[in-house]
């Protein structure tokens, strides 16, 4: 049978209350006490750094950040810097991972392909840039992924968490992004679905969408009373 995975869309969270969710639901799934989970949601503006730690990718000052109304993170996921804002569906896979034979750069690899899929759904042809990760359309990236395996205290395994943030809406792209050097890449710029697509979603509405195509690439089945596809 396949797994159950309990999704959930929140409209709007800020940065710090997600991580905090984040931990405590990685900590009960190491206990056994919660199913594996996938949070679904929008950021208010938020620049997260990672663990390859580039403060010259921050192209704003302290105060030209409090100016803006960003706020700033440095945290425990894989990768450089990006960046959350409405208009942006974001998604937290929390997932039990068998430690043995564990893949990072096929979990990774899954995760992109949950993206390319629904794209592909639109008629949206997006792919890979072998020296990074993430989903991109032609030169310009569409979503940014990173992630951290966290190992279980109580078996031999990992739960996921961090995740993905997928460009949803049109001039995303001219808001937080101009203040930075996403993830560290110079030469490409990036675009959003209704870019891609010029026609109009809703954060929610890709939310509800996607799920499907997630349970497809991950062999599970959304847990009863959550988000649903309504579309497909």
């Amino acid at each position: 049978m396949s797994k159950s995975l309990n999704v959930s869309y929140t409209p709007m969270m800020g940065y710090d209350a997600a991580w905090d969710l984040q931990k405590s639901i990685v900590k009960s799934i190491d206990l056994g006490e919660q199913q594996d989970t996938l949070l679904l949601l929008q950021h208010p503006p938020t620049y997260t750094i990672g663990s390859q730690r580039h403060p010259e990718h921050l192209l704003l000052s302290k105060e030209e950040l409090e100016e803006k109304g960003i706020g700033l993170f440095e945290i425990d996921r894989g990768g450089d810097i990006t960046y959350h804002g409405p208009g942006q569906l974001v998604g937290y896979p929390l997932l039990l991972l068998d430690g043995a034979g564990l893949d990072l750069h096929g979990y990774l690899r899954s995760l992109e392909q949950v993206i390319i899929n629904y794209l592909a759904h639109y008629g949206i042809e997006a792919g890979r840039k072998p020296e990074y990760t993430g989903v991109w359309v032609g030169d310009l990236k569409i979503c940014a992924i990173g992630v951290k395996f966290n190992k279980c205290r109580s078996r031999r395994a990992f739960v996921t968490s961090h995740g993905f943030a997928f460009n949803i809406k049109a001039g995303i792209e001219k808001q937080g992004f101009k203040g930075i050097i996403p993830c560290g890449i110079q030469e490409f710029g990036v675009t959003s679905l209704e870019e891609c697509t010029g026609r109009t979603f809703t954060v929610e509405q890709v939310a509800e969408e996607i799920v499907p195509f997630f349970t497809e690439v991950f062999s599970c089945e959304a847990a009863e009373g959550s988000i649903t596809n309504k579309a497909r």
